[in-house]
């Protein structure tokens, strides 16, 4: 019985605020999707190892929630939600990555952290349109975002992350 009353304690300390569910955007993100399907991913230690080094991040759980779209048989594309602690709080992403291998975007399904620390959406549209071969980087190729620099961090990362899994499970 504790230990029932523990984990419900720490999934709840882990949870954010929703923004917007993933089905729903993953439903506007691939309009012409007749079919949106969940599947949790269990990444193996080889998986894990391989994972991180590609993204050059150190993985904070093995287990991913991928969402694919599909038009009748054909493969859209996929969401893949990151979840990444930001400060001390979570937030949770989920980046769109479609078949042929390109970032479609971003959206931030989840944020628990003060909302001056949330990402505009001008600065979440730098996430569109590309390669997941690119390795993103936060002051290089992606600009911090003035008083909420661990928020851009934190995104950026995950979206290598996004990009290993990807790359790694999914292409293909």
């Amino acid at each position: 019985m504790k230990t029932t009353a523990f984990l419900i304690l720490f999934a709840l300390s882990l949870s954010a605020d929703i923004l917007i569910s993933p089905q729903e955007a993953m439903a506007l993100a691939y309009k012409d999707a007749t079919q949106i399907t969940k599947k949790n991913i269990l990444l193996t230690n080889e998986q894990t190892q391989k994972i991180q080094e590609e993204a050059k991040v150190k993985l904070s759980t093995k287990i991913y929630r991928v969402f694919k779209a599909q038009k009748e048989d054909k493969v859209l594309g996929y969401g893949i939600l990151i979840n990444e602690t930001v400060r001390s709080k979570n937030a949770v992403i989920l980046y769109f990555i479609s078949h042929d291998s390109i970032l479609k975007g971003i959206e931030i399904i989840a944020f628990n952290e003060p909302p001056e620390y949330l990402p505009s959406k001008e600065w979440s549209s730098q996430f569109q349109n590309i390669e997941t071969t690119k390795m993103l980087r936060i002051s290089k190729e992606i600009p911090t975002i003035t008083g909420a620099t661990m928020s851009a961090r934190s995104v950026t990362d995950g979206s290598r992350v996004a990009f290993a899994l990807y790359n790694q499970l999914l292409k293909d």
